[in-house]
């Protein structure tokens, strides 16, 4: 190949992959180990990236969100808010440094993770449903029924 060609072959690859950088870390889903039904985090693939763990709770899917606050505290919460999840938007995607919601597009910082609920933020998992270990984050199955029943509730 010529010295124009991979010019254009490299801006071409730019230009098409743009968008997914853009995206922020909408694709940067994990698989959760389930041991007796309970959600299983390794805490040492938490990082200033939030990522995202689809689960199935009795067929019904939701979403974990796990993110290192700038205080370098894990934070957990089901990757929907109140406001927006009744209308099938209310999840959020990050761009830089913060999250947004892809149905109202309000945006918040990593620190406001588990700490906010009011409004349209990820509803949170706090410390008293979860146990944290130095290895782990384990959200009880019991916890996540009890989450199913008010997403469903959302969406009457």
């Amino acid at each position: 190949m010529n010295k124009k060609t991979v010019i254009i072959l490299a801006l071409l690859f730019l230009i098409l992959a743009s968008p997914l950088f853009a995206a922020g870390q909408q694709f940067n889903r994990r698989k959760p180990a389930i041991i007796d039904q309970d959600v299983i985090i390794r805490t040492a693939e938490i990082s200033e990236y939030a990522l995202f763990y689809p689960v199935t709770v009795d067929g019904f899917s939701i979403e974990v969100l796990a993110v290192k606050a700038p205080d370098n505290t894990i934070r957990t919460a089901f990757n929907a808010c109140i406001v927006c999840y009744s209308l099938g938007k209310g999840y959020f995607v990050q761009k830089r440094t913060v999250l947004i919601c892809q149905q109202c597009g309000e945006s918040f910082t990593m620190d406001s993770v588990e700490v906010q609920s009011e409004g349209c933020y990820p509803i949170p998992i706090s410390r008293e449903n979860k146990t944290v270990t130095a290895a782990a984050i384990t959200i009880s199955r019991e916890y996540l029924l009890q989450a199913k029943i008010m997403f469903e509730q959302l969406m009457e």
